[in-house]
């Protein structure tokens, strides 16, 4: 998930939950001080009752209109409790409401309403007071008055989640900008990642470490690419001097048979570290892009010149090889590809058994390189790595290491894959 859907959704939820509390709270106060303002008139109507019975020792006439009712009733001496009330407010249809209603019969609907219980004694009388207003006009205006709020907070939300979309994305280009830089960031291209023009001190402070992790990390693998080709150049003569001495050495004396052994095991250890110098050699060439001569080239014919060649080694191990060449061509360096094969095939050779089975499919889209082995997958994570061989293997370590690379350099991908008793090598073009 993206920062600024992170942050947008986080802030939406937190809005939501805050304007839901402050809704409620926010309603709650309305309806109080307009409740308030109601028990106020209530008031006003109960100092009418008793100045009008101080005036007159007697009770006003019961009387109601489409917004009030009073009502007295006798009680007991001290029994009434003055208090306010919710109550229900019987609204009585006038003669227009009739008729559109129940043609010509009177009627009405309950309303909520707002009351005050009081009492008055008149003379030797204890009466119960029962002042109803309705509520009606006051919640239509908290209703209103709510729902004015709640558009204006809505529409203000809205705004404020567009502006945030809008200003965010922009603010967080620099940002974007950087990391596409450092996807295309290939520590063999001399090209340098450009500054990022902003005005944002943490953008400028991020885009500075990257520049300066770059320009280290191209100093670094320049110093250690420089390194490797010289030693492996140096390398060269010494290892041509050696072969040459003990190609000498073996033809011209005569030697025991322990002498023999150990000349041969020496002769052995300085082929695997020429074939050692000469792939390191070949793996600086790979991977800083010193093989340039590419051309059309045909697979299918490749790959039968190359099973020709390995014939007698199949023969040999008794190895059952079956094939399936589609048409199919690469632009692609004749050199490398041939490395590549060789590699892939030299592997599936090596780590196979006596009697053992190897499958070479080619179609438009993939080569497959399958052959039985151990019964267990190899670790992905590791094979693809730099001297990285089984145990028992004679190899240098480096053949899937510049199979890989060579893929890479021609926009190929390169996988294994288990499927018993089958390790899979899968080139994808």
């Amino acid at each position: 998930m993206k920062l600024l859907t992170k942050y947008n959704r986080v802030n939406l939820i937190t809005t939501l939950i805050v304007m839901l509390i402050t809704g409620i709270l926010y309603y709650q106060a309305i309806s109080w001080v307009l409740t308030r303002q109601k028990d106020k008139d209530l008031k006003v109507e109960e100092q009418e009752v008793f100045e009008y019975v101080i005036r007159n020792h007697h009770l006003p006439e019961t009387f109601e209109t489409n917004d009030q009712q009073i009502t007295f009733s006798e009680a007991k001496p001290g029994s009434v409790k003055r208090k306010f009330i919710n109550t229900m407010y019987f609204k009585k249809w006038d003669k227009d409401d009739a008729r559109k209603r129940h043609g010509s019969k009177l009627g009405g609907k309950y309303e909520p309403g707002r009351g005050l219980i009081t009492s008055v004694s008149v003379g030797d009388k204890y009466y119960r007071i029962l002042i109803v207003e309705s509520k009606v006009e006051t919640e239509d205006l908290i209703s209103i008055i709510f729902s004015i709020t709640a558009g204006v907070t809505l529409l203000l939300l809205l705004v404020l989640q567009v502006t945030n979309h809008l200003l965010l994305n922009r603010l967080w280009q620099p940002f974007y900008g950087i990391m596409k830089e450092l996807r295309l960031f290939n520590i063999a291209d001399t090209k340098e990642i450009p500054k990022t023009d902003t005005t944002i001190d943490e953008f400028k402070e991020l885009n500075q470490a990257v520049l300066t992790m770059t320009v280290k990390a191209k100093n670094d693998y320049k110093d250690l690419k420089i390194f490797t080709e010289n030693a492996s150049h140096e390398l060269l003569t010494p290892i041509a001097v050696i072969n040459s001495k003990l190609d000498t050495l073996i033809q011209t004396e005569n030697f025991s048979g322990q002498q023999s052994k150990l000349l041969n095991d020496l002769y052995g250890a300085v082929s695997r570290l020429n074939r050692l110098n000469q792939s390191l050699l070949l793996l600086v060439k790979i991977e800083n892009s010193l093989l340039h001569d590419q051309h059309q080239i045909n697979l299918v014919v490749l790959i039968s010149e190359m099973l020709v060649q390995f014939e007698e080694i199949f023969q040999d191990k008794k190895l059952k090889l079956i094939y399936s060449l589609d048409n199919k061509e690469v632009y692609a360096s004749r050199y490398l590809i041939e490395i590549l094969l060789n590699n892939l095939i030299s592997n599936a050779i090596r780590h196979n058994h006596p009697a053992g089975e190897i499958v070479i499919m080619l179609t438009a889209e993939s080569l497959t390189i399958k052959n039985t082995g151990e019964n267990e997958p190899l670790p992905v994570e590791k094979i693809f790595t730099r001297f990285h061989k089984s145990s028992g293997s004679e190899g240098s370590g480096l053949g899937l290491t510049i199979s890989r690379q060579i893929c890479e350099n021609f926009g190929f991908t390169l996988d294994y894959q288990f499927q018993s008793p089958f390790h899979l090598f899968v080139v994808r073009f």
